[in-house]
């Protein structure tokens, strides 16, 4: 290396040095009435799914960044009287997904403008990925009228602080 790009490459080496892992930004997925904060720039992708045995699109968004990936997910099961049947099979996936006992961690959630349900909760579970990995997941499963949340970060070693970001900032907007 000659003597004129050592500072182009120093340059370089701070740039990328001073890029943050979590580039946080707010994001308001049309038709979802939620304000989410994300880590980095997700994309959305909607799909076909039955929920508390209703059919239902449910749209998800989600990214990944510093070692895990956050999503959230919303679908409006049209009828107020499935929305706790949906929650609690919401985490049921979630945790069927990694191999986790439901009964792990919970606690009550709260999203500003969420209504309120016996239903809605955080959960803190433990698991595996396909490939045998140790994984673990944060949930939390909530409702606003007739539309049911799901946001996820799950990750071999999830960061503290940027799950209680990412969970804090969630809200619903009318």
């Amino acid at each position: 290396m000659t003597l004129r790009a050592v500072p182009a490459v120093l340059a370089l080496a701070c740039v990328l040095a001073c890029t943050p892992v979590l580039d946080w930004r707010d994001v308001r997925p049309p038709g979802a009435g939620l304000v989410a904060l994300f880590p980095c720039k997700p994309a959305g992708h909607a799909r076909r799914i039955v929920l508390a045995d209703t059919p239902v699109e449910m749209t998800i968004y989600a990214c990944s960044a510093g070692g895990a990936t956050y999503a959230v997910g919303f679908a409006d099961l049209g009828h107020p009287a499935q929305v706790g049947r949906a929650l609690s099979a919401l985490a049921e996936a979630s945790a069927r997904n990694i191999g986790s006992a439901l009964a792990a961690d919970t606690a009550p959630v709260s999203v500003p403008g969420m209504t309120p349900n016996p239903q809605a909760q955080r959960l803190s579970l433990t698991g595996r990925l396909a490939d045998g990995r140790p994984v673990q997941e944060q949930v939390a499963v909530f409702s606003r009228g007739t539309g049911v949340y799901q946001a996820t970060v799950v990750g071999v070693q999830l960061q503290a602080d940027a799950v209680d970001v990412f969970f804090g900032a969630l809200r619903l907007q009318g």
